[in-house]
This record gives structure tokens, sequence and C-alpha cells, in this order.
């Protein structure tokens, strides 16, 4: 053995070098760098130890090294080597940022890997670990509608007043409709899902009518009542709140919280409320559905019912949204809201801000 060379063993080394040594899914230079150890601290010569593993001097002196120094966790690991490639300067990186930020020279609307490579003369990979460091994902968009309503404020705390603190004695329900959904029908069956194959079904489909979806989310037990309608006029509305009515305990004020569809200020709904005193409609602030709570019950049934659906006809449909419902009340989930309304307005503030200095 090498002069200045000494491998001693400890018991719990020894078993963690010998279960490298004999792990068939173990790597292979992990084997024969344990086996190196492993000879090396039962005396075996340089030379023995060169012909058992297959390796050369200067190997077997490098991983006698590397486990003196830094035990058995440093044959599990490669030391880095420079990449004969020289890499790319800061100079290419503000080159392709100043690129991504500016609309692409052809026409197409944003950039992608491969047209930033050819536009910057670099590779389409580095073209990515750029964008990755930068934050940059040109090939994304996020849709947004700012609100215009003069009172989005005093709207906006009022609405999320209730979500965060409801009144005593007071049911809040956030009441939408979710209109003309289509019962759709398959031209074909389609394939089951199976290990390797996904669901399938055909694109093009049978149209046999629609419904609407009148819906009120008791945010504070997070169960729903749901009615279906052919249409979404005021008339409507009407019959769904003296549904609400006739299922929500006298004595209990409802809060109702609503978008501005024009049937939720319809003259005759607004005669109805005068004669059921107990109703209070609070209306979200204009182009911002999102602040109502109904909206994600309507979104999870899109999901997890309707998209994949198929419907025979409007009564099948109907019938499979009222068990959605049934399964929902079933195992409720209260609403529980956690943006801080602050945040919203400044966001608010700043996207008129963007808007009014690109105009």
């Amino acid at each position: 053995m090498r002069t200045g060379i000494s491998i001693k063993i400890t018991r719990p080394n020894r078993h963690r070098l010998e279960a490298i040594a004999r792990d068939r899914n173990a790597s292979q230079k992990h084997v024969w760098r344990a086996n190196i150890v492993l000879l090396s601290a039962d005396g075996v010569g340089t030379n023995e130890i060169m012909r058992q593993t297959g390796t050369s001097k200067t190997c077997v002196w490098r991983w006698q090294q590397r486990f003196m120094e830094e035990g058995v966790d440093g044959l599990l690991r490669d030391k880095t080597r420079p990449s004969r490639v020289p890499g790319n300067g800061p100079e290419v990186a503000e080159r392709v940022v100043a690129l991504t930020l500016a609309d692409p020279p052809t026409e197409t609307t944003h950039w992608t890997a491969d047209l930033m490579a050819r536009a910057s003369g670099i590779s389409a990979s580095a073209v990515r670990r750029i964008w990755k460091a930068h934050g940059l994902q040109p090939h994304r968009c996020r849709q947004f509608k700012l609100s215009n309503d003069p009172n989005f404020v005093a709207k906006l705390r009022d609405v999320v007043g209730l979500y965060v603190d409801p009144p005593a004695h007071a049911i809040v329900l956030s009441v939408d409709e979710k209109s003309q959904i289509q019962a759709l029908d398959r031209t074909q069956p389609g394939l089951p899902l199976k290990k390797g194959r996904l669901g399938t079904l055909t694109h093009d489909y049978k149209r046999h009518g629609t419904t609407t979806l009148f819906a009120a989310l008791n945010v504070l037990d997070g169960t729903v009542i749901g009615r279906n309608m052919q249409r979404h006029r005021h008339q409507e509305l009407i019959r769904f709140l003296n549904t609400i009515e006739a299922e929500v305990p006298i004595g209990k004020i409802i809060h109702v919280i609503l978008d501005n569809y024009a049937a939720h200020k319809h003259p005759n709904v607004r005669a109805w409320l005068d004669r059921h005193p107990r109703f209070v409609f609070h209306f979200t602030p204009t182009s911002c559905s999102w602040l109502n709570a109904v909206e994600g019950f309507f979104a999870k049934l899109s999901r997890r019912r309707l998209k994949r659906g198929v419907f025979r006809s409007v009564v099948d449909l109907q019938s499979a949204i009222n068990r959605f419902v049934a399964e929902t009340n079933a195992d409720p989930k209260p609403f529980m809201w956690t943006a801080n309304p602050d945040k919203i307005i400044a966001a608010v503030k700043r996207g008129h801000q963007v808007l009014d200095s690109i105009h």
C-alpha cells in the first residue's frame, strides 16, 4: 500500500460498504469504490486491488485518499469539473431578458425558446435557464379584469366583512346562477382508463338542451341550496329567493351576496325585497364576480361533474347536478376567506396606474 495511506473502517462503515458492494441496483462506480476501500482495509496490496476491481493505480489511490478525507459519503459523489465550453456571460443574460420583454420580430404573439435562441445566438436550453433564473415565462399569459366601479373599495370591504366577520343571528348566502349548462352527449362511447392509456372522449358531441343552476352557498357551513331552471330571468330569481325564504329558519336575517347582473336589480326583484325585509342584498363591485364565493362551487361542479359528463337529456343533466349538490351538502366545507383586502385594493391601484401609463 502507498506510503501515508492507512485505511481503518469502523463496524458501521464496514456494514454500509458491504451493503453497497452487494446491492445489484447500486451504480457500478459506487460498487468498485466500496470494494477498493474494503480491500485496502483488509491489507490487500495495490496491484491486487487493481486486478480485482479492474481500475488503475491512480484510481485506487484517489478513492483511498477520498475515503480518508470524507468517509463513505465521499465515495458516493463525484467532484464537479469545469465545463469545456465557456459559459455565457452576464451580458448575454441581459440581452435575452431585454429581448424577452420586447415584442418578437416575427408574426407571432410571444417568444419561444427556439425563436429566442436564433435571435440571441445561444442554445434553447441556455435560453430556458436564463428565463427560469429571471422568472420569465413568455409562453404563459394570465387573464385579468380591473374594476372601474367608483365604489370598489366600499363594496369590497362590505363583502369581505361578511365573509370574515358575519353578523350574529344571521345567515350569509353567496348567490349566483350558472346559465346555459349544456346537456352534451358524445357521438361515440368513450374508452375507459387503462394502465398506460388515458380515458378518452370524442371531440364532437350532440346537444340535448340546456339548464340554468341557481345556487346559494352558505359561507358559514358550506351547504348549498340549488335549483335547476330553464331560464335565468328575474322571474326565476324571484322563484329561487322564495325557495331560500322557505328553507332558512324564521327569525334569521339573510345577507345575500350577488353580482351586478341586470336581473338581480330588476324593479320586480326590488319590490320583492320590500315585501321581505329580512333579506339584505350586497352587490360585488363591477367586474368582480371572483369575489362571489359561490363561483368556487360552480368551478368545482364544472371540473368534477360537467366537463367529462355524458348526458342524454336535460333531465339526465339536472339529475346529475342535483346529486352533486346533495353530495356537497353531505360533507360541506365552510368557506374561509384568506386574502387581505388592503393588498387587493393596492393591486387594483397599481393596475390602473400601469394602464394609464400605457394609454
